[in-house]
């Protein structure tokens, strides 16, 4: 199997990968530059950069790049350590350069009117792709969504099962409708998705949750929903809430482990929002 290929495989899935590359050697070693290991999330590897403990040091730090997202160059003495007895003792240094391999964010739009028809050509402008679901035809299809990677026009409870919703992912809610808010907001609390936002003031929203902590969703689930959504600009046009959206998105995406993740606005951030709850 080629790796460049499993790569091109995994990142279609929304899968996770550490390619690990040997970028320099000086003298003798087991292997030799340029080879190549790549770990799968389920820690799984195709090639090799040598095997023995180097090979295990790399894909302990693979782990680790592919949680942080961030790449680590990785520098070996194989005559230094006596921990490299098991063959490996070749009397040379090689540096070996572990990098994430991340699958494109995806945002599914769920409603298909002026505001979610912004938010796709923003988002995709800011490197997410994008897929729009409606359960109206004149409003999800190809022309008013050129860019968008899939359109469904279909009901929305047929269209959950086909959806691949992971941790790196996006769901906005913009419906025609309560009712319709309600039964996106249903589903998307059950998944793992990275960011969950509902348009409408914070009112409706509350309102929303109390209908479904009616049917036993507990209360703690819709900690991850950013209602109102998008970054408070003072927006008011399509574009501008798109703008506002889209960087919401892209706060949390470039800064997960950051302070602002944890101050995130959810729907219970106010006292005002726990009193209306109560």
């Amino acid at each position: 199997m080629d790796i460049y290929e499993e790569v091109v495989r995994l990142r279609r899935l929304g899968q996770k990968c550490a390619l690990a590359t040997i970028v320099q050697v000086n003298g003798s070693i087991p292997s030799y530059e340029s080879a190549k290991l790549l770990v799968r999330e389920d820690g799984s590897m195709l090639g090799t950069v040598g095997g023995g403990c180097v090979e295990a040091e790399v894909w302990n730090a693979a782990r680790e790049v592919m949680e942080t997202e961030r790449p680590r160059q990785m520098n070996f003495s194989l005559g230094q350590d006596a921990a490299y007895d098991n063959g490996l003792i070749c009397g040379g240094q090689l540096s070996v350069f572990v990098e994430p391999v991340v699958p494109q964010p995806r945002v599914f739009i769920f409603g298909a009117g002026h505001i979610s028809k912004s938010i796709s050509k923003v988002a995709v402008l800011a490197g997410f792709s994008s897929v729009i679901v409606d359960n109206r035809e004149a409003f999800a299809n190809r022309e008013r969504f050129p860019e968008a990677d899939e359109v469904y026009a279909e009901e929305y409870e047929e269209v959950f099962p086909k959806l691949p919703i992971r941790d790196t992912s996006y769901v906005v809610i913009v419906t025609r409708g309560h009712r319709d808010d309600m039964r996106v907001l249903r589903w998307a609390v059950e998944t793992n998705a990275k960011y969950i936002a509902m348009i409408g003031s914070k009112r409706k929203v509350i309102g929303v949750v109390k209908e479904l902590e009616k049917e036993g969703i507990p209360r703690t689930a819709f900690d991850r929903v950013f209602a109102p959504m998008g970054l408070e600009i003072g927006a008011i046009t399509p574009e501008e809430i798109a703008v506002s959206v889209v960087a919401e998105m892209i706060a949390l995406r470039r800064a997960p482990d950051s302070e602002w993740r944890t101050a995130a606005k959810s729907i219970f951030a106010s006292e005002a929002s726990r009193a209306v709850l109560k």
